[in-house]
């Protein structure tokens, strides 16, 4: 049994101007949103742990930006705080994987 009950990864790696990351797309403000969120819904400890945490390139970058789920390992892309939000809220939460964000 893993440790966390969602171990999230955000690919906040940042490559020179020009070149195609994920942190170009605001990858580290959304992390630091759900991070933010998952700890203001009181779902940082206890049984039901997620955990949100940087990566770095996980070489999906013209995917992106993109996020891992595990152990679920569900990957997904995202736009705004909005996409961060359906995600926790129907996959962290609810169980159920958000199919139009998933890659």
């Amino acid at each position: 049994m893993s440790y966390f009950k969602h171990h999230v990864f955000f690919c906040t790696n940042q490559r020179d101007p020009g070149i195609t990351c994920c942190n170009a797309h605001g990858a580290t403000e959304l992390r630091n949103y759900a991070k933010d969120r998952i700890k203001a819904l009181g779902l940082h400890e206890g049984k039901t742990k997620i955990r949100i945490n940087s990566a770095g390139c996980m070489d999906r970058c013209d995917l992106g930006p993109v996020i891992v789920v595990y152990p679920d390992d569900v990957w997904y892309t995202y736009v705004d705080k909005e996409d961060i939000d359906e995600i926790i809220d129907q996959h962290l939460i609810g169980g159920k994987i958000v199919e139009r964000l998933k890659i």
